[in-house]
């Protein structure tokens, strides 16, 4: 069995409008398993889309022009997920590969449970489970991202912003996926709820084993988590090393401007030269 559990080879995605723009270009990279892989950049470099593009999520205008994206299940099998019809698709996902998008803290259904939500997951992937299965299941899930089995009948505004997040955490761990893609999943909470998110992303890949691609235009936050980052600029991977290496020894300029960009804690205040 391959190392690699994911391979994007020459991956390219183009915003079909007059004139076309090319959101990422010719893309290769490979997820380990077990990784924490961090891809940092700028708004707008491309990084989302292609998160969407190699789960085939991205909607019109955007079209996949090349490349390929290999899944190599743990069972053995390559998967060409290009190749996948609409139902092999909504298999695939959830079980093989799952998604924490960008804002889900905020979309949870408001007038629905915290465990309605959760057992929908199983209601749709896993529709031989009973009710009571199911509600062991989403307590289970509940318990392991530490937010408490009791909060199964709280509705989402009952719960805070980091709550909800480790909610939609759970929601992305219930089929026990191989691969996990969390973009920005700390945005818009507090830096003590955002470490707690990562201690608990951290243990959650140690215990289950899966893989994380932790998208987000915070590099300083890249460094703590990842094994590997991957920066892009303009739709490219412009580097991609070692956590350490990126943070020690740079090789691209672009990613020596990002790390410059971030204020340090010590040292003499700098001036800003425009």
């Amino acid at each position: 069995m391959t190392d690699s559990l994911l391979s994007v080879r020459d991956f390219s995605v183009v915003y079909d409008v007059d004139p076309p723009v090319e959101a990422v270009k010719n893309v290769t990279i490979d997820i380990k398993r077990g990784e924490i892989v961090g891809l940092a950049g700028e708004s707008g470099c491309g990084k989302t889309t292609l998160a969407y593009g190699v789960q085939r999520l991205l909607k019109p205008p955007a079209v996949i022009s090349s490349g390929s994206v290999i899944f190599h299940d743990e069972g053995g099998d390559d998967i060409d997920i290009n190749s996948l019809d609409a139902e092999e698709m909504r298999r695939f996902r959830w079980n093989k590969v799952s998604m924490v998008f960008q804002g889900a803290m905020n979309a949870l259904n408001p007038v629905a449970t915290i465990g309605s939500q959760l057992e929908d997951v199983f209601l749709v992937h896993r529709p031989g489970m009973s009710k009571a299965q199911r509600r062991a299941e989403a307590a289970e899930l509940l318990e392991i991202v530490k937010v408490g089995a009791q909060r199964l009948r709280s509705f989402p505004h009952e719960l805070s912003g980091g709550m909800r997040q480790r909610v939609m955490i759970a929601m992305a761990l219930a089929l026990r996926p191989q691969l996990m893609v969390m973009d920005e999943p700390t945005t818009a909470l507090d830096v003590l709820v955002q470490r707690e998110i990562l201690k608990q992303i951290s243990q959650l890949r140690h215990d289950f084993g899966f893989s994380v691609v932790f998208i987000t235009h915070d590099l300083p936050l890249l460094l703590e988590i990842s094994d590997r980052i991957a920066i892009m600029r303009e739709g490219e991977i412009v580097e991609l090393a070692d956590a350490e290496q990126i943070w020690t020894n740079p090789q691209h300029e672009y990613t020596r401007q990002l790390l410059r960009s971030f204020p340090r804690l010590t040292g003499e205040r700098g001036v800003v030269v425009r």
